[in-house]
Order: structure tokens, then C-alpha cells, then sequence
């Protein structure tokens, strides 16, 4: 008797897999939290090679190397092995990171 091997799985890509969905996820939740009590709320899309947080007629875009914007800032972007978000030099736990930016992105639609 044969015991079959179970297809070898790319680490990196199943992290990566993992990370991008928890990453999604907090921008979506701590959007929906810094959307309380005002006039607009964020939607979060979600694909296999970019996530778009809009905030009224504002965006935000993140694929797996570059974060940009609708004012046409660009910066580097990526999610690390270890769970944390590197944003051009900076780096923070993913949550700090998403909800820094979901609130920017929420408190600044106030400004539009």
C-alpha cells in the first residue's frame, strides 16, 4: 500500500494568503469603528492582488508592494512574515497600522 503525499504548499505564499485576508479584515473593522455617528462609511474590496478602502469619493489602494492613494501619494508597502506592515521605513503591527490608517482615511473624508 502507497501512501500519498499531500501537495507541497509554498509557505510564503500561504502566509502571505493569511496575512492579506487579516489585513483586509482590520482595515474593514476599524473602518466600520471610526465610521460610527458619521455621515460617510467605508467600504473595503477585497481581491487576490489589490485591497481598495473607499471613504466617499477617497481611496486608498494596497497591492503586495505599493500602498497609494486618490491624492496621488505612493509609498511601499508590504505585510512581513512575522504579521507586522511595513509602510516606506516604517514598521507596526498590523493592527496599529490599519487602524492609523482607517482612522486617517475616515477623519479626513470630514475634511473633504
Amino acid at each position: 500500500m502507497h501512501e500519498q503525499k499531500a501537495p507541497a504548499v509554498n509557505a510564503p505564499a500561504a502566509i502571505h494568503r493569511e496575512l492579506w485576508t487579516s489585513w483586509a479584515s482590520l482595515l474593514r473593522s476599524y473602518s466600520a469603528a471610526h465610521g460610527l455617528n458619521r455621515s460617510h462609511q467605508a467600504v473595503v474590496e477585497v481581491g487576490a492582488d489589490e485591497i481598495i478602502l473607499r471613504v466617499g469619493d477617497r481611496w486608498m489602494r494596497f497591492t503586495r508592494d505599493e500602498a497609494e492613494d486618490s491624492r496621488g501619494n505612493r509609498r511601499t508597502f508590504s505585510l512581513e512574515a512575522d504579521g507586522r506592515v511595513r509602510l516606506d521605513n516604517e514598521v507596526e503591527e498590523m493592527d496599529l497600522a490599519a487602524e492609523k490608517l482607517a482612522r486617517e482615511m475616515m477623519l479626513s473624508e470630514s475634511d473633504s
